[in-house]
C-alpha cells in the first residue's frame, strides 16, 4: 500500500513541528505547481495546531486561496466550541491567512442540522469529500496530518472499535469515545490509506510504546496508527522521548 515508511526524530517537540510545517510548505507550493491546487487533511493537539502557528509566522509561498483544507475527526460539540479542532484550526492559522472560504471543509457541528445524529454528520461529509473528488469517492489528498494517542488512537479511531475496524465507509459517526466527548465524526483508516502522505506528529515519553508497537506492523484494531498509511509516503515525526522504544 505505502511506497515509503520513514521515521524521523527530533530533539523535541518543537523542532518536529518546525521540520514538518517546513515540510509541508514544500509539499502544498509542489502540489500547486503541478495540479493548480493542494489538499490538507488537518488534525487538533498540541503537534498539529503547532504545525497550524508554524505556517501562519511562515507561509509566504503558499497561494491560500487554491488550498482545500479537510478535517480527519472532530468532536460532535456546538459550532465555536473551543474543543473543536476546526475553531483551534482558525485561531492558530485560518483566520490569519487569505484562504478561500469556500475551500474550508469542516465537519457538520453537533447543534447543526444533524444534531444529535453523528451517523448521519458522518454521512454527510462522506458525501462533501465525494463531490470534491474528481470522480473518486474521496479526495486523494495530498497530506494527512495525524497525532497520536498515547494507547495508538489516530483521528477519532481508538483501539477495538467499531470505527477503527471500518473497511468499507471513509467517514463515520462516534457515539462511545472513550476519550470525552463520546460523540464524534471522523475519518477512518481506508480514508486515511486515500491520502498520498500521511505524516504521524508524536512527541512524548508517554507514546514510546505506541509507537514502537506500530512501526513494528501491530494490528491496526489494537494500535491504529499502525494502519495509518500514505498511498506514497508515510512519515513519522517523533521526539527522541516518543522514538525511546525504537530499535536503534
Amino acid at each position: 500500500m505505502t511506497q515509503s515508511v520513514t521515521v524521523q526524530t527530533y530533539d523535541d517537540s518543537a523542532a518536529l513541528v518546525e521540520a514538518a510545517a517546513a515540510k509541508l510548505i514544500d509539499v502544498i507550493v509542489d502540489a500547486q505547481a503541478a495540479r493548480g491546487t493542494a489538499s490538507v487533511v488537518l488534525t487538533g493537539g498540541g503537534n498539529g495546531i503547532g504545525v497550524l502557528r508554524a505556517l501562519r509566522a511562515d507561509s509566504g509561498r503558499i497561494d491560500w486561496s487554491k488550498v482545500d483544507i479537510f478535517w480527519g475527526d472532530e468532536r460532535f460539540v456546538p459550532a465555536g466550541h473551543p474543543d473543536r479542532n476546526e475553531v483551534q484550526a482558525h485561531e492558530a492559522l485560518l483566520d490569519h491567512v487569505p484562504v478561500d472560504p469556500a475551500r474550508l471543509h469542516p465537519m457538520p457541528y453537533g447543534d447543526g442540522a444533524y444534531a444529535g445524529d453523528p451517523d448521519a454528520a458522518a454521512h454527510a461529509y462522506e458525501h462533501l469529500l465525494a463531490a470534491h473528488a474528481g470522480g473518486g469517492p474521496i479526495p486523494d489528498f495530498d497530506v494527512h496530518l495525524l497525532g497520536m494517542g498515547g494507547e495508538g488512537h489516530v483521528n477519532s479511531l481508538f483501539p477495538e472499535t467499531d470505527a477503527v475496524r471500518e473497511q468499507s465507509r471513509f467517514v463515520v459517526g462516534v457515539t462511545d469515545s472513550p476519550k470525552p466527548p463520546a460523540e464524534r465524526v471522523t475519518l477512518t483508516l481506508p480514508a486515511v490509506q486515500r491520502a498520498r502522505r500521511v505524516w504521524l506528529l508524536v512527541a512524548g515519553a508517554d507514546k514510546a510504546e505506541a509507537t514502537a508497537a506500530a512501526i513494528g506492523g501491530a494490528d491496526p484494531v489494537d494500535v491504529p496508527s499502525a494502519g495509518a498509511l500514505g498511498a506514497e509516503e508515510t512519515v513519522w515525526f517523533l521526539d527522541r522521548a516518543a522514538a525511546a522504544n525504537l530499535p536503534s
